[in-house]
This record gives structure tokens, sequence and C-alpha cells, in this order.
């Protein structure tokens, strides 16, 4: 739609004068800078000088193909990804929801995965595997499956049932194996099967080094949507690939001369880790923790990762831990606003709310899941009664 792709190679996150060829995909990371303790991420670098900035004056609409000059090369057909609303909230002037949770698989991940199982195609792989109990695993296996290739999805026995059955719609192969384990049986599928990971390999994460590519049409549709760039975004945080893979797309656009600014980046995470806040605390590159009981299993994390200490700082921004009575609090209120999202996907809003600070400019809280994906989803105990009348009515509006 908009010309091929201008990526050039691959950049090292902990080194940026260490480049690598774009092809293969750094799977483990920067192997010149990285140690035992503290892995870093490469990211993808483009020639900008040949990018047309009037790519930046369509319309946001579906498919990551219309931001192809500054992307990774697409090899996988679209579903449809991208394109999803803004909402400005009722009650919170300035204060709106980007809606993820109207991509295809109803999550965020579908921009990763576009651009991560085109890596995997483009590798020439046989198949793909992830590790992931929730909209990872989903938007893989969808992705998988319009890519012609075969999904394996490690998950874990306490994954949500309907999530699985959404995986397996997609026919990937959904092994529940214990957290533990997860990750080196992964090892083994890339290692003796050959199949291409979209997940994390590495002591602490780095992830796909293509797939964080595909967050930055996030900010390129906040900044045609708002017509100005945002003073803030929120964003869930687990790895940080989305929250880094904005505020790239943010920089890039004040690199092209398009925006003259960017926004201060907030890591939103369950305050029961929160390995970003305790990265952040003790100037570290980024931080393993140990994590407590949440409903937020999908931003969960024991694990952080530099993209997001990274995007913190060189943006101004903090970490916001968040109880799980605010993420609840924070879901009540989108809820009431028409708005259903994971537990995880409040995570944006309860860190605004939390912060309980006033901004000069529009806020965007990024909405990453739909409700369907939490685990408690389908539990309540409903009050069922047969030939119900008016009394009934009357009794349920007053409950």
């Amino acid at each position: 739609m908009n010309g091929p792709s201008l990526a050039t190679c691959q950049r090292s996150l902990g080194d940026p004068s260490v480049t690598f060829p774009l092809w293969p995909p750094q799977l483990l990371g920067c192997p010149g800078t990285s140690t035992d303790e503290i892995a870093y991420p490469v990211e993808v670098d483009y020639d900008y000088a040949r990018v047309d900035t009037a790519l930046f004056g369509q319309e946001p609409g579906p498919d990551l193909a219309r931001w192809a000059p500054l992307l990774p090369p697409l090899r996988v057909p679209t579903l449809g990804e991208g394109g999803t609303p803004l909402l400005e909230l009722d009650g919170l002037p300035g204060v709106h929801l980007k809606d993820e949770s109207r991509n295809p698989t109803w999550s965020h991940k579908d921009r990763l995965n576009r651009v991560a199982v085109s890596a995997a195609v483009g590798a020439g792989a046989p198949g793909v595997v992830v590790s992931s109990s929730g909209n990872h695993g989903a938007s893989a296996a969808a992705y998988a499956a319009r890519a012609g290739l075969p999904a394996i999805v490690l998950a874990s026995a306490g994954s949500p049932p309907a999530v699985q059955s959404f995986v397996r719609a997609y026919g990937a192969k959904v092994l529940t194996v214990p957290e533990e384990d997860r990750w080196p049986l992964m090892r083994q599928i890339v290692d003796r099967l050959g199949y291409h990971p979209v997940s994390n390999l590495t002591v602490t994460h780095t992830g796909h080094p293509f797939g964080a590519e595909g967050y930055k049409t996030i900010a390129y549709e906040l900044f045609a949507q708002l017509g100005r760039v945002p003073a803030a975004v929120f964003a869930p945080t687990g790895y940080a690939e989305m929250l880094y893979g904005v505020w790239k797309g943010f920089t890039e656009l004040r690199r092209l001369g398009v925006a003259q600014s960017a926004p201060r980046m907030f890591a939103c995470e369950p305050a029961v880790g929160a390995p970003h806040a305790r990265a952040l605390a003790t100037g570290a590159p980024a931080a393993i923790v140990e994590t407590g009981p949440t409903g937020a299993y999908g931003i969960a994390c024991t694990v952080g990762g530099h993209r997001g200490v990274r995007a913190v700082c060189d943006s101004g921004g903090e970490a916001v831990p968040v109880t799980d009575a605010e993420l609840l609090a924070a879901r009540e209120v989108l809820a009431g606003q028409g708005l259903w999202q994971e537990l995880s996907g409040a995570a944006g809003l309860a860190g605004y709310r939390r912060l309980g600070r006033e901004f000069d400019g529009p806020v965007v809280c990024v909405g990453t899941s739909s409700g369907f994906k939490d685990i408690e989803t389908g539990r309540e105990r409903v009050s069922v009664r047969e030939n119900a009348g008016l009394d009934d009515v009357l009794r349920a509006l007053s409950s």
C-alpha cells in the first residue's frame, strides 16, 4: 500500500553501535552486550532518510501494511489488525481509552504477531511456538493459521478454559506445562524442531526482535486520532513490549519532523511483582522479582526487560504499580461506559487514577484486551428463576 519495508538492520539496545544484519532475527537478544544476569534486546533500524512523511497523512484503519515502510517485511496476510477506536471517557475530560480489544483476536497482541509470524515465514521456519496462557497464544495461533504454519502453545494448567478453546479453534496444539518447565521445553522445540519462537528465551526479557515494531502503529494512530501528540500514555505492562513500541513510534514521528514532542510513558504493572518499578528504583537495566497472586494474570511477570526501563527513563515517565482493588475499580469505570476490558487491560486507567496527576494535554490509557479473557469470566453465580415477573424486575433494578 505504501511501499516496501525500509528496515535495514538490527541494533542493540545495550550498545547502539552494535548492529546485526536484518536476517536472521536475533532471537536471543544481543550476544555482544548481554550477560548471564541481564539480556539486552535488539530492535529494528530503518533507512529513515527515505521515509515519505506523507505516510502519516492517512486515516487510521485496519491492516498494518499501511505503515509498511516503518515495519519489518510483512509476509502474513492481514486479519484486519489495527485501526482501533480512541474514545474520550465520560467524567474524565481529556482522558481517552485506546481500545485494543477491537483487534481480530480481541487484544493488542495482534499487532505484534502480524510482524513476528511474518518473521517466521521470512526465516523459513516450519512452525511457531509460544509460551502463553492468554492473549499472546491466541493471537500467535491465529496468525500462524493465516500463514499456513502449525503452532504449538505452551500454557499453564490454570489458564482460562475459554482461552484454551479459543487457541485450539485455530488448529494450534495446546500443551499444559508447569510454568518452570515451559521455557526449557520451548528451547527444545526451537533447537530440535526448528520452530520459530514468538516468546522470550532469555534471562531477562528480550522477546522477539521484530514483534515490538508492530506496536509502533499505536503511536501513529494516536497522533492521527488526536491531531497531536498526547501528553502521557498509560500502558498495561508485563514485559513492556507494547510500552516500548508505542514510545519508539512517537520518537520516530519526532525524528522525522512530523511531531515536535513525545509523550511521557507510564508502565502500569501489578503491585504484587512490578519488575520495572524495581529496576527503576534500583537503577538496574532490568529486574527479576517474586510475584504474588493477582487476577491480572496477563501482566503478572517475574521477569522485566530493558525495553520498559528505556521507555520510562527516556520519556520522563514512571512505573506505576497497581493493586487488584485498583484494577477492579478501573475495570468497573470502563464497564459503566460500555467498555469491557480484561482485568489486565484496565491497568492503564488504574495507573492514571492512582497517580492522580493533571497533564498539560490529552492522556491516553491503552486498554489491551476483552473481558472474555479473564479467568473469572463465566464463573459468577447467576440466580435463575423461571417465569420471572415484574416483581423480579423491580428487585433486580433495586439490587
